[in-house]
């Protein structure tokens, strides 16, 4: 099961793709990880596809990461009378807190976290920025707006507001019933939706409090203000490219996503590109030529994970799109031109004894055409500096820790082997080669780089690089 690429595929789970043997098909096609959207389904469901991932471990002697997607807070419009009505350019259009049924002239919205964050000309979008009310009049309990880009709104519509703090916790009550019970089950990876602002970010690693990574969901251009602060504090970033892209002009969308990637690789954090990749592949076999170009370009641009969402949850081919993906990136990472942008994309190394080391295994493998870079680490620190030297050999992560496996397997160019711990750099040396051959990545002849921190065991202490030639 050794993938021959470098970027990862993240399959969202769902009505279309539940059951072991489903899943194991997703698996065997390309998909690294599997995403668990706490949006939609019970406990239950979740439950039962969490177990069918870890037998799939089993089966096939292989960490798989699971990614936890909380929800976050959610704001919707109340009621119609009629079920829905028609907004007209230019009329007046009242949101309050009254449970009445609405129609052409108000209707409730049931969140007074909303009109305490409001002021005169606040844009408001409704229906996924479909209708545009700005507003003009305010107070504890209602917001009088004008309608800027009308159309039909029906029940239960989505509010966005795309220039506004608003004055609430990214985790509302559900999300930390749904945070505990992954938790609980032992899903490595915590996708927080809704962050704006460092402390939103805070808040959840202090609820997780180090029993899994923190992801952090990018879709609020409000966050972009503080990029830096939020990357620093998370374990990882996703560009979630759907509620970014109503709250903020098309336009700005690609230049945030290339920013939001080069925030991470400076950082040596791993980056997720999401949302709408292969999107007309819910209903088609094949994608549009466009949607092939736009998972090319997150390659190019060094994307560690490029993520399928509705195609593989709840999608007409989820198969066809996961196999797709697999061959987009396997046919860009093949391409010269690739080589190149990783190389001239390469950050520089930090000033630590780590970084240098890391920097150095890359260079020497270069040198030398090693057939891969071994790294023994327990919390991931030096399979992650690897990555961020963007190597043009895979790195293969061993680690006795499955947490860290399976975390790991969210990384750029990272094979990761669960594996006993060493004591010793003979046994190192002995262990490295035999995984490599083991796992189809070296032969007889071949050299391998390895590195680790000694003494054997320390968290982050990266201080050791040896070549070893395979007899």
């Amino acid at each position: 099961m050794r993938r021959l690429r470098s970027a990862k595929i993240i399959a969202t789970l769902g009505p279309a793709s539940s059951g072991i043997e489903a899943i194991a098909k997703l698996f065997e096609a390309g998909a690294d990880l599997f995403r668990l959207n706490f949006s939609h389904g019970s406990h239950k469901d979740h439950r039962e596809r969490f177990e069918a991932i870890r037998e799939l471990e089993k089966r096939y002697d292989r960490p798989i990461g699971i990614i936890a997607d909380l929800q976050g807070p959610k704001f919707r419009v109340g009621n119609f009378k009629d079920g829905s009505t028609k907004l007209v350019n230019g009329a007046a259009f009242r949101v309050d807190l009254d449970d009445a049924d609405g129609d052409n002239t108000r209707v409730q919205l049931p969140h007074p976290e909303v009109f305490r964050s409001l002021e005169i000309g606040t844009e408001m979008l409704l229906d996924d920025g479909k209708i545009c009310l700005h507003v003009t009049e305010f107070g504890d309990d209602f917001a009088l707006c004008e309608v800027i880009v009308g159309g039909v709104l029906s029940n239960h519509k989505g509010l966005n507001l795309p220039k506004v703090l608003i004055d609430v916790s990214a985790l509302t009550d559900k999300d930390r019933i749904d945070l505990r019970f992954a938790l609980d089950l032992g899903i490595e990876w915590i996708a927080l939706s809704f962050v704006q602002r460092p402390e939103d970010v805070q808040e959840g690693k202090d609820l997780v409090a180090g029993r899994a990574s923190i992801l952090v969901k990018l879709e609020k251009p409000k966050a972009m203000e503080k990029l830096r602060e939020i990357v620093d504090l998370a374990d990882s970033i996703m560009v979630a490219r759907g509620d970014l892209g109503v709250e903020s002009p098309p336009e700005d969308v690609p230049a945030y996503q290339k920013q939001i990637l080069r925030a991470c690789h400076a950082a040596g954090k791993p980056v997720i590109v999401a949302t709408q990749m292969l999107e007309s592949m819910i209903h088609s076999p094949t994608p549009t030529r466009a949607e092939a170009s736009d998972v090319a370009t997150a390659v190019y641009d060094g994307a560690d994970a490029v993520m399928l969402s509705a195609e593989t949850a709840a999608g007409d081919f989820p198969l066809q799109a996961v196999s797709m993906m697999d061959r987009i990136i396997t046919s860009v990472e093949k391409d010269p031109v690739f080589a190149e942008m990783m190389g001239s994309n390469r950050q520089l190394p930090m000033g630590t004894l780590a970084d240098a080391i890391t920097a150095a295994a890359r260079q020497s493998a270069n040198t030398i055409s090693a057939a891969a870079i071994v790294t023994f680490t327990t919390t991931g620190s030096t399979t992650l500096r690897a990555a961020r030297e963007r190597p043009n050999v895979p790195t293969i992560c061993c680690t006795p820790r499955a947490k860290t496996a399976r975390q790991m397997t969210l990384t750029w160019g990272v094979h990761c082997v669960f594996t006993d711990d060493v004591s010793s750099f003979r046994e190192m040396e002995s262990k490295a080669i035999k995984i490599a051959v083991q796992h189809g990545f070296a032969s007889a002849g071949d050299r391998v780089i390895i590195t680790a921190g000694f003494p054997f065991g320390t968290p982050g202490g990266t201080n050791s690089l040896r070549i070893a030639t395979i007899d």
